[in-house]
């Protein structure tokens, strides 16, 4: 099935920025009949930027001290 080609705002690239993979998704299923240039585009932001996001969270959590399981209260 063909689908007229027309270009898209680029508001759109604000979904996957805000929530990711799962705004890539969301705006490569809105966007892939209209403009699929950008539904790739955005799909592959979204990736991109969960692959950053979880790369900044690990290191992260390896910078945090680490919990020890007892207080060392004397009481």
């Amino acid at each position: 099935m063909s689908y007229p080609k027309r270009t898209r705002s680029n508001v759109w690239f604000l979904l996957p920025i805000v929530f990711g993979l799962l705004g890539g998704i969301i705006a490569f299923f809105v966007l892939r009949g209209d403009d699929s240039d950008k539904a790739k585009n955005c799909l592959y932001l979204g990736i991109a930027l969960s692959i950053v996001m979880f790369i900044l969270n690990m290191l992260l959590i390896d910078m945090l001290p680490d919990i020890n399981p007892g207080f060392d209260v004397n009481t």
